[in-house]
């Protein structure tokens, strides 16, 4: 009787998901008692006995409900997990086979970019078709909607292709150059997503509420992924290893320059890839710097000019050159980098407050400009023993310096592994347990003076 309940039960569950999932097409009463049955036995991971009405199902009622592709892209998965030999490719194509029919049945419900690219990963992940065909199917996900693309495995995994492509002279150099560029951009945008996310629950548990347990799981879902982010951040790096330094660089725009010399577009993107690579000290730099600016002074050629004139050690020409990018700029990327180049300076000499004040400039320009949380991190620990009035809360000022640099690595994926590292050693200078106890301080707010004017709570023991 107990089964016969459960039974119904999910066949009135169903049957009231059914309604907001039905397309033109009617569907039958059968296929709504078929689609129970494989929904209870594949939401408990019996995909043997979900197998029979899984089949029918696709074959004759592909219109039935969303937790078909759902649930059904998991018993594929299941299944290619398990493949060995010629039998992975099979059930690789018959899954990619699927994920085009949720599209068909379901596109309001299904991301056409995300899909295509997860049909082009597993392309890729069971070796099907050549590396071309696998990173033209990569281009086509991103060309039809790279907003809905996520995945760090593929925005990474496009990458690599294009590398292995380079290295098999079916690639230009120049490609990969702007792919990294891309690559970098989209793995930032999309942890700086979830490092918001994150950040509130963070925030709600640090004023001392207690998350629910669904903001507990969420928590740990955001911190997992993130952690994703970071390792596909730092492949990329690797991936891109010495393609992308000075001794390449330089020769390769050397070479177009002639040819280019009038192209604005060519002009701007060579004089920023060689300043992003820090390739400021070659003539080549100072030729396209130029050139750019006499082709159109714009707040790019006033931050270029600032950064030759900081390399010449004139200082007072450089921040007027920076302001002026401020003030010209309308890009935010750029306006970032211009108030981190002034933070730079302040810090340099002693004006934490005035470059903290800068750097979260332009963290509001870029979120994702990790390394400002790194250096604002640093002026904190260095400050740890002038802003504290005892030696507990000297010592606590660590705490919010490894917070601070742990944020880094978060919305920038690429500085994980440094910032979870300096966040680590901040927190080993801390108070440790036996100090907390014996301050009676567990739980506790300290508020931090001199130029840092923050508050940190204490760990409760």
């Amino acid at each position: 009787m107990k089964t016969k309940l459960t039974t119904l039960f999910a066949a009135i569950i169903v049957m009231m998901t059914v309604t907001s999932n039905l397309n033109a097409q009617q569907v039958s009463e059968e296929c709504i008692t078929t689609g129970s049955i494989f929904v209870e036995a594949a939401k408990v991971k019996n995909y043997e006995a979900a197998r029979p009405s899984f089949e029918k199902l696709r074959k004759e009622c592909p219109s039935w409900s969303l937790a078909l592709y759902q649930y059904g892209e998991r018993l594929l998965k299941a299944d290619l997990k398990k493949a060995t030999g010629a039998q992975e490719q099979t059930i690789a194509l018959d899954l990619i086979e699927f994920l085009k029919q949720r599209e068909q049945y379901f596109p309001a419900k299904t991301p056409a970019g995300g899909n295509a690219a997860d049909q082009a990963q597993i392309l890729f992940d069971n070796k099907i078709g050549t590396k071309k065909s696998q990173y033209d199917a990569f281009n086509a996900a991103f060309a039809k909607d790279a907003e809905s693309i996520s995945s760090p495995k593929s925005i990474y995994t496009r990458f690599k292709l294009a590398v292995d492509l380079y290295k098999e002279n079916l690639l230009p150099l120049q490609d990969v150059f702007d792919l990294y560029d891309e690559t970098q951009e989209k793995l930032n945008v999309e942890a700086t997503k979830l490092d918001s996310k994150l950040q509130k629950l963070l925030d709600k548990e640090e004023s001392g509420s207690a998350l629910t347990s669904k903001e507990a799981r969420r928590k740990k879902g955001y911190e997992t992924n993130l952690k994703a982010f970071a390792i596909f951040g730092s492949n990329t790096d690797a991936t891109m290893g010495v393609l992308g330094n000075c001794e390449n660089l330089i020769p390769l725009y050397e070479k177009g320059y002639d040819e280019n010399k009038s192209d604005i577009n060519w002009i701007r993107k060579a004089a920023g890839r060689l300043a992003g690579k820090d390739c400021t000290d070659s003539d080549l730099f100072q030729k396209l710097v130029t050139q750019l600016h006499n082709l159109e002074p714009s707040a790019k050629t006033a931050k270029y000019l600032g950064i030759l004139a900081e390399k010449k050690g004139d200082d007072a020409a450089a921040r007027d050159y920076y302001q002026q990018s401020i003030d010209l700029e309308t890009d935010p990327k750029e306006r970032a980098d211009a108030y981190y180049r002034l933070a730079e300076k302040a810090r340099r000499s002693g004006s934490y407050g005035k470059a903290r004040g800068l750097y979260n400039k332009a963290l509001a320009e870029s979120p994702s400009m990790g390394k400002c949380y790194l250096r604002i991190a640093a002026m904190y620990a260095s400050s740890a023993n002038d802003c504290g009035d005892s030696v507990f809360n000297k010592r606590a000022v660590y705490w919010l310096a490894a917070n601070t640099a742990e944020r880094a690595g978060r919305v920038s994926p690429s500085l994980a592994g440094n910032a979870n590292a300096t966040a680590e050693a901040y927190r080993g200078k801390a108070p440790d347990k036996a100090m907390i106890f014996n301050a009676n301080m567990g739980g506790k707010t300290v508020s931090i003076g001199c130029w840092i004017g923050l508050s940190i709570r204490v760990p409760n023991l």
